[in-house]
């Protein structure tokens, strides 16, 4: 029943209830002053008296159960059906049933057998019935997110410009050397360059209605956190094979030295290859800080045994952080399967953010003001400055 209809019945129930008490009144000072003055009154009297009592005791119910029902459509609920508990309270409340009592209290909901067959699912529900609602799990259950790791590699830096400009050395020819006195000293020769790393935007948009972002809070903060997710998973690659044309970011791995092993041991193996990279890492003067493999290419590695058929990296019983020659190692899908990068992640490159991660709402443009719809766009701004790419070497897991 809509709520301009309860409230008419209500008005009406309510026009009754005073005219009903007014007569009650009456009836009541009459039946005081025939009482008073004869110490009796009539039958016709008494008759009149209780009926209009029960009138009076009757609209007021239908006024309360009214107002309640009225109250029930404005929460949400369903007005026309009552939950098994509503009836178990009904019925105890009828018999004078208590909590010092024993017994049973009976209920019957309808003359009919209660069945999903004969009960309706209700405006809005996809699932459930009005008596055996379906069950909603509060939330929303998101898909897998990969574990970003490639920024955490690297030295975290800020800039408030669009352009962030570096000198770099390019060349060096040291002539130190031992001297004679009062003879010249020798020169040596140093040569620069200036480099440059853009700060690039990385963005998306999505759609949504404003009913949506009303009715389902946990939607919003799921759109917020995808829209953020999707923005680290592009970083992510970019970080790391950003071809630096167009808009991309000039990355790792494509301005990394290719892998030129100081010498070929015998029977090399990819755990071998991994180790001369390091070393021609050490020998362009710089640390290597970390791996970064496939994770196909990890667990191959991890698998590897001894002729003994154990285990020679792996543990299956262990817990510690992945390490290999003393390096911690990155497993992360944005890598190349079968390729690897090693270099002096937190010496060589370095992030610059020109404006973290932000999620903005909007129904300014026609489209959507019309439509009662919101566009949120997500975007950051940063830009990777390579400091020294030869830093960072690159290659294939496995020898051809």
């Amino acid at each position: 029943m809509a709520d301009n209809v309860l409230a008419d019945k209500i008005g009406e129930l309510g026009t009754s209830l005073a005219s009903i008490k007014e007569q009650v009144g009456n009836l009541a000072t009459d039946f005081t002053s025939k009482l008073s003055a004869n110490g009796e009154v009539s039958a016709e009297l008494k008759t009149a008296t209780d009926k209009a009592l029960s009138e009076l005791g009757a609209v007021t119910t239908r006024i309360s159960d009214l107002e309640k029902r009225a109250a029930r459509e404005r929460d949400g609920g369903d007005p026309d059906v009552k939950s098994l508990g509503d009836m178990v309270v009904e019925a105890a409340t009828a018999k004078g049933f208590n909590s010092s009592q024993r017994g049973q209290v009976s209920i019957k909901a309808d003359r009919a057998a209660i069945t999903t067959a004969n009960t309706t699912q209700g405006a809005g529900r996809s699932t459930g019935t009005s008596l055996v609602p379906g069950a909603r799990v509060p939330g929303i259950f998101g898909i897998p997110e990969r574990q970003m790791t490639i920024r955490d590699l690297l030295l975290p830096g800020q800039t408030a410009s669009n352009n962030v400009e570096y000198v770099k050395e390019t060349g060096y020819t040291n002539s130190a050397a031992p001297v004679a006195e009062t003879t010249a000293k020798p020169y040596s020769d140093l040569t620069f360059d200036m480099a440059s790393a853009p700060v690039r935007t990385l963005a998306h948009l999505f759609k949504a209605s404003r009913q949506i972002l009303d009715d389902a809070p946990a939607l919003r903060s799921y759109i917020d956190g995808r829209a953020r997710y999707g923005l680290r998973f592009v970083e992510e690659n970019q970080l790391l094979n950003g071809s630096g044309t167009g808009q991309n970011i000039a990355g790792l791995v494509p301005q990394a030295t290719a892998f030129a092993p100081a010498f070929t041991p015998s029977a090399v193996t990819g755990i071998d290859r991994l180790r001369l990279a390091v070393l021609q890492v050490v020998l362009a003067e710089y640390p290597a800080t970390a791996f970064v493999l496939n994770p196909i290419d990890w667990a191959k590695i991890e698998l590897t045994k001894d002729a003994g058929g154990n285990y020679i990296i792996g543990n299956p019983q262990g817990s510690l952080t992945p390490t290999l020659w003393n390096l911690p190692v990155v497993s992360t899908q944005a890598m190349a399967s079968g390729q690897f990068l090693t270099g002096a992640f937190s010496y060589a490159a370095q992030i610059f953010d020109r404006m973290d991660i932000e999620v903005l709402l909007s129904s300014e443009n026609v489209d959507d003001f019309e439509k009662n719809m919101f566009t949120i766009r997500a975007e950051e701004r940063l830009a990777l400055a390579v400091y020294r790419p030869e830093a960072f070497v690159t290659g294939a897991v496995a020898a051809a």
